[in-house]
């Protein structure tokens, strides 16, 4: 069970904004999925103000880095830790509360919950069980990264952390390669100038791209170009804060025709590995690399 060890009754509901003391009206039975800010912590909106104050509990990854939000607005509701690594065991303890008819918040570390994060298992048991889930909007660094990139925002597809390891990495850009969108990626900062360089080689040289950087921060900066102009800007250098990638939709080019296809591959395979010339023709025409590395075999076949 979640017990409430909020202050005294008088700190009940009450938050501060600006000097000002403001007391929340009471919340309905719900869990409540609040967005906080990703840095700036005057990004923060009064309808999270209001949900946090009057919550029974807020559920949060980090006590220490919710607490930074609480104190600074004179919140008194008291902090449950809940990430994945103790899920299993609070969960119970969250449901219970929504069974007895009191009000749930839950925060991320920084912005929205449940973008890249496992806290919509917590979400589908809380609707499996028949209690209410209210989203409280705010600040989302996809969102933050995309509006001020100058790409095209009409489609969009967000591909979160791509795999650490450059196998599966790999994989995952290919299959990404043609989808006409603009991609949105989180990445460490670590692994920014590798992620740049495979991007480069994988989803091509020419793409528009952003790394967006502390968004809403201090040292926030944009720094645009192509994936290779951006691949060689961050290459050797040591980059801090948190990251966003943001990576235009892919030129249209026409489908080269197969005795074209065929000539190209011809030549290339005079002077490469088969690989090697399906990699470059592919990048060259357009064409899917595995489509293209299969005729790749069959022209080596021939010839044999």
């Amino acid at each position: 069970m979640v017990k409430e060890t909020a202050g005294p009754a008088a700190d009940k509901n009450r938050y501060s904004l600006s000097e000002h003391v403001f007391t929340a009206p009471n919340l309905e039975p719900a869990l409540y999925i609040v967005s906080t800010p990703i840095g700036n912590l005057g990004d923060i909106t009064v309808r999270a103000l209001e949900t946090l104050a009057a919550a029974s509990v807020i559920a949060c990854e980090d006590t220490r880095v919710t607490a930074t939000l609480t104190q600074r607005f004179s919140l008194k509701t008291p902090l449950l830790p809940y990430h994945e690594h103790n899920a299993d065991k609070q969960r119970p303890k969250i449901l219970e509360a929504l069974a007895e008819g009191r009000a749930v918040a839950l925060v991320s570390d920084a912005g929205t919950p449940l973008v890249s994060d496992p806290g919509y298992r917590l979400v589908r048991d809380v609707v499996a069980e028949g209690h209410k889930v209210i989203p409280i909007p705010g600040a989302s660094a996809p969102l933050a990264g995309l509006v001020a990139a100058g790409l095209p925002s009409d489609t969009v597809l967000f591909a979160g952390f791509l795999p650490q390891k450059r196998g599966p990495k790999s994989r995952r850009l290919e299959e990404l390669a043609k989808v006409p969108s603009t991609l949105i990626f989180f990445e460490s900062p670590h692994r920014t100038a590798a992620t740049l360089a495979l991007m480069a080689e994988l989803l091509g040289p020419g793409r528009e791209a952003v790394v967006a950087r502390e968004l809403t921060k201090r040292f926030e900066t944009f720094e645009r170009g192509t994936l290779e102009d951006l691949s060689t800007r961050f290459e050797g250098r040591q980059v801090k804060g948190e990251i966003v990638i943001l990576v235009g939709p892919p030129e249209d080019k026409p489908e080269a025709e197969v005795d074209d296809l065929d000539a190209l591959l011809s030549e290339a395979l005079t002077e490469m590995p088969v690989s090697a010339a399906a990699k470059k023709i592919s990048k060259a025409t357009g064409l899917d690399r595995n489509e293209v590395y299969k005729r790749a075999l069959e022209l080596k076949a021939d010839d044999a």
